[in-house]
């Protein structure tokens, strides 16, 4: 059986099911597009089925953040769960709004904080997006034009139309966007430093049920065949003390870059809970920062209705510019 999706569905039921991708929902995330099909589903069911392989595209297997295209065709499989089972995720997300940079009847912009992932996923019932919708019911279009970890605040961007998601997407794709973010290192980074170019290889983590399927990011040599060309740009912005200030420019967007590359180099984002120095950053939660030291600083891109030139500048938090003032020295590099 195949079929267009124009809208809400029931959840599959018996049989496996082969759904074609609509037009309206090219350049979707693959888990995003069962997520809304199969309403009400667990989200912790949705992912494990992409990883077991019940979930196909195109009949071969795809990982969740493979983007769909119109006309692709998507093997739902069968949806065994207990009728008593109540999926807490399922219920709506708090209606949110968040700082506006930019808004107009294409793009928005906002200053996401930390603590909220941009999406609901594995263990998160909803992000930002799903926030943002419950806002603004009467939105006829509202989607992530590309995303930022939980744990970093700043400039987000979110299409209003398809036109403007396909267009922005192109150029992110294309390297055609300018991403700077500020992030503070333990150490004094050497100011001569200023390119890491090192390929990188996403894996999952094994182990417990609970951990296995975390995705974990490290550099790989440069004739690795699963290694991916990183490329990331460096720049001392100033001596905090014991740590550096960098602005960090990143000319390809692999998933934990610019975290994986700088503790490549011995210097951790300070209170990175997953690449960094965990005693130092138990000793720098006495000391008041509570999170990584990571922000989306600048983002430079066209508009895709005018093709005018934007840039974007979320001002540092208040919580990481009051640990960086506490630090500062009165030399700027």
């Amino acid at each position: 059986m195949k079929r267009i999706i124009g809208g809400a569905t029931a959840p599959a039921k018996a049989a496996v099911k082969i759904v074609r991708v609509g037009e309206e929902f090219a350049g979707q995330r693959l888990d995003n597009f069962l997520l809304r099909e199969l309403k009400g589903v667990p989200k912790t069911y949705v992912y494990r089925i992409i990883r077991s392989g019940e979930v196909r595209l195109n009949k071969g297997r795809a990982a969740a953040d493979t983007r769909v295209e119109a006309g692709d065709e998507v093997r739902v499989p069968p949806v065994r769960l207990p009728e008593r089972v109540v999926d807490a995720s399922a219920r709506p997300a708090p209606a949110r709004e968040f700082p506006i940079l930019l808004e107009d009847d294409h793009v928005l912009a906002i200053d996401k904080p930390a603590g909220v992932a941009v999406h609901g996923g594995s263990g998160v019932s909803f992000g930002v997006i799903e926030q943002l919708r419950q806002a603004r019911p009467t939105a006829r279009f509202l989607e992530l034009v590309h995303r930022l970890d939980r744990e970093t605040s700043g400039v987000l961007l979110v299409a209003k139309r398809r036109s403007a998601l396909t267009g922005l997407q192109d150029q992110f794709r294309g390297r055609e966007t300018g991403k700077t973010y500020l992030a503070l290192v333990s150490g004094a980074w050497p100011a001569n430093k200023k390119v890491i170019d090192l390929p990188l290889h996403k894996y999952l983590l094994g182990g417990d049920e609970e951990a296995a399927g975390e995705r974990r990011v490290r550099v790989v040599g440069k004739d690795d065949p699963d290694g991916m060309r990183s490329i990331t740009l460096v720049k001392v912005a100033r001596r905090l003390g014991g740590f550096t200030l960098l602005e960090v420019t990143i000319k390809t967007g692999r998933t934990h870059q610019i975290r994986v590359h700088l503790a490549s180099q011995g210097h951790p984002i300070v209170g990175d809970d997953k690449y960094g120095d965990f005693e130092l950053n138990k000793s720098l939660q006495r000391q008041g920062l509570k999170r990584m030291f990571l922000h989306a600083w600048r983002l430079q891109f066209r508009h895709p209705a005018t093709d005018e030139p934007v840039a974007l500048e979320a001002p540092l938090p208040d919580d990481l510019r009051q640990f960086a003032e506490r630090h500062a020295q009165p030399t700027t590099v």
